[in-house]
């Protein structure tokens, strides 16, 4: 385990020792948490879990969840709570497929399970491991409504059955990243107060 007394301290060794997960709390000097977590987003999909005491609304948890964190702690928080959220996210962390060769490519959108990469255009694109598992249970689910309550369960594990705005966010920030308009998404479709479908384009 690696301790950092300040923001930019933590990301100094975050460059020079790249752990496998980062928990970091908002409030910190020299640079703060959502500045942090932005600067890691730049060049790296490490698991991010932020605690804050600060949140008091969903609204400051989805600042968080948009600046790039994968979970989001409010303080206090009990351990047995917290070592469950830290083993499902490093859970999230690795993708399993029942089919091996799993991927998906129709010339514009390219998904490699095995490398963990998605290209869009050509164009590689950074998604952190709760995007990338998203994208993966909805591509496999393609053509099918998943439920908001199912994509809790298999992306983010029961503990997060009730945080109805975890697919929400997360969506959003899917289809900024891989639609061609995400104001009109093609690729993931929104079924009102139902959850969420992934439909498959043809290939030009």
């Amino acid at each position: 385990m690696l301790l950092a007394g300040s923001g930019l301290e933590g990301l100094r060794l975050f460059h020079a020792e790249r752990p496998d997960l980062v928990v970091l709390d908002i409030i910190m000097p020299e640079m703060d948490g959502l500045t942090v977590v932005r600067r890691i987003r730049e060049i790296a999909e490490t698991p991010i879990m932020v605690l804050s005491a600060q949140a008091v609304t969903e609204d400051d948890i989805i600042e968080g969840l948009i600046a790039g964190a994968d979970e989001y702690l409010v303080k206090p928080v009990r351990l047995n709570e917290f070592v469950a959220r830290v083993r499902a996210l490093l859970r999230r962390a690795q993708i399993v497929s029942s089919e091996a060769d799993y991927g998906y490519d129709d010339g514009y959108l390219n998904v490699d399970l095995h490398r963990r990469q998605v290209r869009v255009n050509g164009e590689k694109k950074h998604l952190t491991p709760t995007e990338f598992k998203l994208l993966v249970v909805l591509m496999e689910n393609a053509g099918r409504v998943v439920p908001q309550r199912e994509l809790l369960e298999q992306v983010w594990g029961r503990e997060y059955i009730d945080d109805i705005y975890y697919p929400r966010v997360y969506v959003s920030q899917l289809r900024r990243k891989i639609e061609p308009d995400p104001a009109n998404p093609t690729y993931i479709l929104t079924e009102h107060r139902v959850g969420y479908r992934f439909e498959k384009q043809n290939a030009p």
